[in-house]
């Protein structure tokens, strides 16, 4: 009898280490809910045909989730590897994301530990485009309700401003282009005492010390005629990116990440 109940034992031991080992090699996501800056085209058909070289930062956000560079996030992510699930679409603000069912998408899927990036403005801010308007306190208010479900689900909301377009400039300077929304965002995580990151003011920065010529003519969709097979007579987009611009600004949202520590 006491031959099985060390077997007993033995395997009920086992068993615990078996689940500890898996709940340890579970990948943790990063989710990231936003509009077309962030989303991810390579995932649309005949993407380098139709829409090369068009990049949002979501759509190169995983390379920065290696084996080395997780420990520069570990504040954060406790897993010992990261999935990017890029929810991000085109033309969103807080409102239709969430009427479209995308949020809710998002919400089934959350688990303790997650990230979920919130980062939404450029359309919410477009009064002249009223299927996407969302006034100030009606874009606090999604928020609000993206940051409260991701915590009911054990998931770690980060707030972020929208990252910058590439005007105005003034003497050298890119200036913010949004208004009073990337303050909306501190206010929202002020109050609820959510992890944020300023991208709008960390773009800013590092557009202006790229300098506007280079930053125009290599990070956004300012492309010659006849170079692209999807912009046969060129573009001139201030809003959306070159793969090294979706690069360059993925690269600050991590290091932006880098910069946070889970709050209690």
């Amino acid at each position: 009898m006491k031959k099985y109940k060390s077997i007993a034992l033995l395997l009920l031991v086992a068993g615990l280490l078996t689940g500890m080992i898996a709940e340890k090699k579970r990948p943790a996501k990063v989710f990231l809910a936003g509009d077309s800056t962030c989303a991810n085209y390579a995932l649309e058909d005949d993407y380098q045909v139709k829409r090369f070289p068009l990049t949002g930062w979501g759509q190169v956000f995983q390379p920065f989730f290696r084996d080395d560079s997780l420990k520069m996030v570990a504040g954060l992510i406790k897993a010992d590897s990261v999935i990017v699930d890029d929810r991000a679409k085109g033309g969103r603000s807080t409102r239709t994301f969430f009427q479209e069912g995308r949020w809710r998408a998002i919400y089934s899927e959350i688990q303790a530990g997650d990230l979920v990036i919130i980062s939404f403005g450029h359309n919410d801010a477009a009064k002249d485009k009223t299927e996407r308007y969302v006034d100030l306190e009606g874009y606090k208010e999604f928020l609000r309700l993206y940051v409260s479900q991701t915590r009911q689900k054990g998931g770690i909301p980060v707030l972020m401003t929208p990252v910058n377009r590439n005007y105005p400039w003034e003497e050298g300077v890119l200036k913010n282009c949004h208004g009073e929304y990337p303050q909306a965002v501190k206010d929202v995580a002020a109050e609820m005492n959510v992890l944020l990151i300023d991208l709008t003011q960390l773009s800013c920065e590092f557009f202006t010390k790229k300098g506007q010529d280079y930053v125009t003519s290599n990070y956004f969709m300012n492309l010659p005629a006849n170079t692209y097979q999807a912009y046969p007579d060129g573009q001139k987009d201030n809003t959306h990116f070159q793969p090294a611009g979706g690069r360059a600004v993925a690269q600050l949202v991590f290091d932006g990440l880098k910069q946070l520590k889970k709050l209690k």
